[in-house]
């Protein structure tokens, strides 16, 4: 039976290659970000195995309504992938604007947290996985960043909810790659990882045999 991958921030980047691996592994795809015309155009590249939900995720509502539809289109989640996220456009404590912050902070800690809300009643229903998108910020510190900090819940947040979640079965794992080359980034990062590395990692986790839980997955650019 045809799996299903329940993905958020999938219009770009991490998200689009994870969407793309998993198609190309047999599953079905549900694409979730707030940009509906990149989500469409990637599911007609994909084809019948995706489906778009367009929404923002920080918004519980559009999550939770969005985890129901794609469970009775697909017949039910096996997995999700809270890839949401954003930096700031002028970093720093004093430096940075406070709207920016507070923007970063809802969709970096409240998004993964609603996410995750919204989808473990299903993957409960299929003793599924939870993947989140950490960093190798959120493993080190650096000098005055916020967003380094909000990747440090995600790795805390990650850990406990993986306590939890194995009470019935499911695996929560975290994700923490250095820098990728995506739009994250102005310039680009050619000789950094590629968004497909951090695809890859995904799909090992989630296809892991139900007796191996994998909490993290490191991944660093050797250049």
């Amino acid at each position: 039976m045809t799996q299903t991958l329940f993905i958020t921030g999938a219009s770009s980047g991490i998200g689009a290659a994870t969407a793309r691996a998993a198609v190309a592994a047999g599953w079905n795809v549900a694409l979730f970000a707030r940009s509906a015309d990149k989500l469409s155009a990637l599911a007609k590249e994909l084809g019948d195995r995706a489906m778009v939900v367009s929404g923002d995720a920080t918004d519980i509502d559009a999550l939770t309504a969005a985890a129901a539809q794609v469970a009775d289109h697909f017949g039910g989640i096996d997995a999700a992938y809270a890839n949401a996220g954003r930096g700031l456009s002028k970093p720093g404590t004093e430096a940075g604007d406070l709207d920016d912050i507070r923007g970063m902070i809802d969709l970096n800690v409240m998004g993964v947290v609603l996410t995750a809300r919204a989808l473990l009643p299903h993957l409960r229903k299929t003793r599924g996985t939870l993947v989140l998108t950490g960093s190798a910020a959120g493993r080190q510190h650096i000098k005055g960043s916020i967003y380094g900090a909000t990747k440090w819940f995600v790795h805390g947040y990650a850990g406990n909810l993986a306590e939890e979640m194995r009470e019935w079965g499911g695996r929560c794992c975290v994700v923490a790659p250095g820098m990728v080359d995506t739009a994250f980034f102005d310039d680009g990062a050619p000789d950094k990882l590629q968004p497909d590395d951090v695809a890859a990692a995904v799909m090992h986790m989630i296809t892991a045999p139900d007796r191996a839980a994998i909490r993290e997955v490191y991944l660093m650019p050797q250049a």
